[in-house]
């Protein structure tokens, strides 16, 4: 049986799915390292397949052009992997709020895993966003997402700068704006626990009361902690959207 593939074909095949390596290799929850390299490489070639009707076929000229072209794609995957890792961001930058007011923050170690170091509830709140990525099909989300970035942004063609540093700065904004509001309601009963200590210091010197403010701010981030982790689900599906609505304006 004789198979006959033209070679505009293949190429365009081959840039789009550097896009999609290049986007599984920043973007959560792809970027995980405990997700094998082979078995990125082989959904990348997949979706790249899976996409290549809808393409407009992109054939260069010169090997020197397809490497440019490769090399372009691939800065546009990362580019929008970015954008996504940008946003989901906020859910490590709540735990760390929470271990930095709680008295967390000195147990910080490294997770070679997700290439970031963080205390218990950073780390915690990381892991859970990307069971929740994966159970709740919020992953699949971003891929179509990524999918039809194609149809904005064709095989061979650039992002628009100033569109791509706006969204950096929204997404900057943005991602400050969800840690505090995943973290906010903790970080009151913090305060409002420091406030206390600072009060009954006053009232009576003697106590001594900042000497249990260490172990009393730890008590009350474990009990009132399970509040704040049940508001994850909805935080992280709404995360998913305003992902694939930062990609979209970027490519459009």
């Amino acid at each position: 049986m004789d198979l006959t593939l033209s070679l505009a074909a293949v190429q365009t095949a081959m840039l789009a799915g550097v896009r999609f390596a290049a986007f599984f290799a920043v973007a959560p929850p792809f970027a995980h390292r405990g997700i094998p390299g082979a078995v990125k490489a082989m959904l990348s070639v997949g979706l790249a397949l899976a996409v290549l009707p809808r393409l407009d076929l992109a054939a260069t000229a010169s090997t020197g052009q397809f490497v440019g072209a490769l090399v372009l794609e691939a800065t546009v995957g990362a580019a929008l992997g970015f954008l996504v890792s940008l946003l989901f961001a906020a859910v490590q930058a709540a735990g760390n709020l929470i271990d930095l007011f709680g008295g967390f923050q000195l147990a910080q170690a490294f997770d070679p895993q997700n290439m970031t170091s963080g205390a218990q509830f950073a780390r915690l709140y990381n892991m859970t966003c990307l069971v929740l990525l994966f159970v709740s099909g919020a992953y699949q989300v971003l891929v179509a997402g990524l999918a039809r970035s194609f149809d904005a942004v064709p095989v061979g063609a650039g992002l628009d700068l100033t569109k791509m540093a706006s969204a950096v700065t929204t997404g900057l904004t943005d991602m400050f704006l969800a840690a505090l509001q995943i973290g906010g309601p903790l970080l009151v009963v913090l305060f409002l626990t420091d406030a206390g200590l600072g009060l009954l210091t006053r009232v009576s010197p003697a106590l001594n009361a900042f000497a249990m403010g260490f172990p009393l701010k730890i008590l009350m981030t474990v009990t009132f902690a399970g509040f704040a982790y049940l508001a994850l689900p909805g935080v992280v599906n709404n995360l998913a959207q305003h992902a694939v609505e930062a990609m979209m304006k970027v490519a459009s």
